[in-house]
């Protein structure tokens, strides 16, 4: 089969990873269907495709936290593409900063419902499709945060260590259909979910010198070296192509750092984040 026969649904395509992911398997021929939650904000995709030379992609609304726009949107884009698909990408992610002692239930089940159960639900309904064709690609975008815990960042770490561990599993059920799994893991990119990540700081926490000495890290050294986004696409187009691409693949520097910190004891990786983020300093 060639590029131009394969056929891809996207989520999270309304910026970052999703949207270049989305141009640049456009640009190597794919049919692309690109999804978001509200296709009226497709207008960053549609200049990235002007950019690229390409057509306007496929655009279907699908909300990855609801089951039946999930049903829906999968339906669509199988409509689009003949009933086959080649392969899913779960890009679509969420974050949140701040103690965890600070958070309730509700900013829980928000991460965990879009970073896990959201490539879950997507998994499940496109899974039937890929056994009947015996070949399919279930591409989960990651992030090093699932190799080391983060401070101010609990919750989002703890969606992308359950993805993992969750992939991990399912690989085991789904290779014998030929359908393959792999692990997208990001590290530092230059995305907005930097800056639509909300900070929880009640006024009264006992972590708010903490969350500032966090939140200097961050926009000091963290999102100055955020790397392109196109890194992160150009990756999951090798994925996409390769015969036998690897479980996991790190993406940037930071994630192969991570990689590293993964394998050493706690204490000496704790000890490497601490004295980076000038946890070290703080005391409460």
């Amino acid at each position: 089969m060639d590029d131009a026969q394969r056929t891809v649904l996207i989520t999270g395509c309304s910026s970052g990873l999703g949207l270049e992911t989305a141009v640049e398997l456009a640009g190597r021929r794919w049919r692309v269907v690109a999804s978001m939650r509200e296709p009226g904000k497709r207008a960053a995709l549609d200049a990235r495709t002007r950019e690229a030379g390409l057509e306007p992609l496929d655009v279907v609304p699908l909300d990855v936290t609801d089951a039946g726009s999930a049903q829906r949107g999968v339906a669509a884009a199988l409509e689009l593409t003949g009933g086959r698909l080649d392969a899913l990408v779960n890009n679509a992610g969420t974050a949140s900063g701040g103690a965890f002692e600070d958070t309730d239930e509700e900013e829980w089940r928000r991460v965990l419902d879009t970073n896990l159960f959201g490539a879950m639900r997507l998994t499940q309904l496109v899974l039937p499709v890929m056994r009947q064709q015996r070949s399919g690609r279930l591409v989960l975008v990651s992030s090093d945060s699932a190799r080391y815990g983060n401070p101010a960042l609990s919750l989002y770490c703890s969606s992308k260590w359950a993805l993992e561990g969750w992939a991990e599993s399912l690989a085991y059920e789904v290779e014998p259909f030929g359908v393959r799994v792999v692990l997208v893991e990001p590290g530092n990119y230059d995305t907005a979910i930097w800056a639509t990540t909300p900070r929880i700081t009640p006024p009264d926490s006992a972590y708010t010198g903490l969350l500032q000495t966090v939140e200097r890290f961050v926009e000091e050294e963290h999102l100055p070296r955020s790397r392109d986004p196109r890194e992160v696409a150009r990756a999951v187009a090798r994925v996409l192509t390769a015969s036998r691409p690897a479980f996991r693949v790190q993406v940037g520097p930071d994630a192969r750092i991570a990689a590293v910190l993964n394998k050493i004891p706690y204490r000496v990786s704790s000890a490497a984040v601490r004295q980076l983020t000038g946890l070290n300093r703080w005391k409460p």
